[in-house]
């Protein structure tokens, strides 16, 4: 009977689909093939990673596949190279692989994993409304949320963030429902200490639009139009605010106004009295999906407030000074070794450095990590997203056999460049590398050899 029914309805379907409408004509019925048309692929070796016919990578087959890209002058006279196989950890390449590089956006790898570490992918950070001094007064607390945004963002956009506007919504509901109906309002960074800017960083980066001052409150990580509003525009790097947490307040205060709550006076700023009691809240998308965020887009005003997160987290200051020292010493706990001399979260200090050896430390701890794995997960494809898809920086270029097999942390500053992450090679087997230089003639050349370098170790077998 059953048989019976499984062929009416198999009938009834060819039926249909033979009825559709032109523009659907390729929806095409089932069908039986006359042949195989694949054979199952060779499971991997778990004590390589290669598949069992194909065998593992070797040193001397890497060392062949690099030859031709690593020879190239556009590196110029300092070059780090590390190669190995992200299963087993064994070494098939390196080169000056121990000495210490200027690490450029590749720093952020470091402050993924101990960011992720600490707080946990499902961590949350959270914007707050609390009451204030006066019987009439409110504070709005910066939490550090490098996401926070203004207004809504288009609804493709992913993560969500948080917003202004829902919190001042949640915020004069609140005060509606006590017959509240104006208030003073004050603002509190005082979650961070030290300045905005980190050892080494020009204030060009700001005029540029590379990053913002750093400060626990502020949306769309400190972006404005030319006529000072706030702006969601990652791609345009733009202006940035001179005071973001002034900035973000007086936003704050335009949309209490617009939900039925006047705001008197100026926008101060304030310290929160101890014990406040909370008025409304809204908080970041989980760290997991913020983390790839900044992987992506490379954005270091979330790398800049995370390794704040994680100097919190840990009992030191919420400063450059702090962060840095945070960030290492939950990486030196995880049992990395190795030259980790940092000034930031970034990587925009030309001052930091880190051997290529680290960064493949940190590779590896990704992937083997439950824990850590968002930072693998949320490394740029080469081909298709963030500063590897095609045209999105430098390292845009790639369409050779790493596309969308090779992922990768990118990294230039002027004269640097750097590239860190994992690549599917012919065989099967998964291999970590870093590619390091800082003293390049022209930072686009080197960018894209560095991507040769992925594509060679994927377009190989390596053994």
């Amino acid at each position: 009977m059953i048989g019976v029914l499984c062929a009416v309805t198999i009938a009834a379907g060819v039926t249909v689909v033979e009825l559709l409408p032109g523009r659907l004509v390729l929806w095409r019925p089932a069908a039986i093939a006359a042949r195989r048309l694949a054979e199952a692929t060779p499971v991997l070796d778990p004590a390589t990673g290669a598949t069992g016919d194909a065998g593992a990578a070797t040193a001397a087959g890497v060392s062949q596949a690099l030859a031709p890209v690593l020879s190239s002058p556009v590196f110029g006279p300092s070059l780090g190279v590390l190669v190995t196989n992200l299963t087993t950890g064994q070494v098939l390449y390196s080169s000056n692989a121990n000495a210490g590089f200027t690490p450029a956006s590749t720093n952020k790898v470091a402050t993924a994993v101990a960011a992720l570490k600490v707080l946990g992918p499902a961590a949350r950070l959270t914007t707050k409304v609390v009451t204030g001094a006066g019987s009439d007064s409110i504070v709005l607390v910066g939490g550090g949320d490098p996401t926070l945004s203004a207004g809504h963002p288009p609804a493709a956009d992913y993560p969500q963030p948080a917003t202004l506007t829902e919190l001042a919504r949640a915020t004069a509901r609140a005060l509606l429902a006590h017959g509240e109906r104006s208030v003073q309002l004050g603002y509190d960074t005082s979650l961070y200490t030290g300045p905005g800017l980190a050892p080494g960083w020009s204030q060009s980066y700001i005029t540029t639009g590379n990053v913002s001052v750093i400060t626990p409150l502020e949306v769309d990580q400190g972006r404005v139009t030319s006529a000072g509003t706030p702006v969601d525009d990652e791609s345009s790097g733009g202006l940035r605010a001179a005071d973001p947490a002034q900035e973000a307040a007086n936003v704050f205060a335009g949309y209490l106004a617009a939900d039925g709550v006047s705001v008197q006076g100026a926008v101060q700023s304030v310290t929160a009295p101890a014990g406040a009691t909370t008025v409304a809240s809204v908080q970041s998308p989980p760290l997991a999906e913020v983390v790839q965020w900044m992987l992506e887009q490379s954005n270091n005003v979330i790398a800049e407030n995370l390794a704040r997160q994680v100097a919190i987290a840990t009992g030191q200051p919420a400063s450059f000074s702090g962060a840095a020292a945070a960030v290492t010493s939950v990486l030196r706990g995880l049992g990395v070794s190795g030259v980790l001399q940092l000034y930031d979260g970034s990587g925009l200090s030309p001052d930091d450095k880190i051997a290529p050896a680290v960064l493949v430390q940190l590779i590896r701890l990704a992937a083997t990590s439950p824990r850590l794995r968002p930072v693998l997960t949320g490394l740029p494809v080469e081909g298709f997203s963030g500063t590897l898809l095609t045209g999105g920086s430098v390292f845009g270029g790639g369409g050779g056999a790493g596309l969308g097999v090779v992922r990768a942390k990118t990294g230039n500053l002027s004269n640097v460049t750097a590239l860190a992450g994992s690549a599917y090679a012919q065989n099967g087997q998964v291999l970590a590398f870093a590619v390091m230089a800082d003293q390049v003639p022209n930072e686009t050349s080197a960018a894209t050899q560095m991507v040769d370098v992925a594509d060679a170790l994927a377009g190989c077998g390596c053994n």
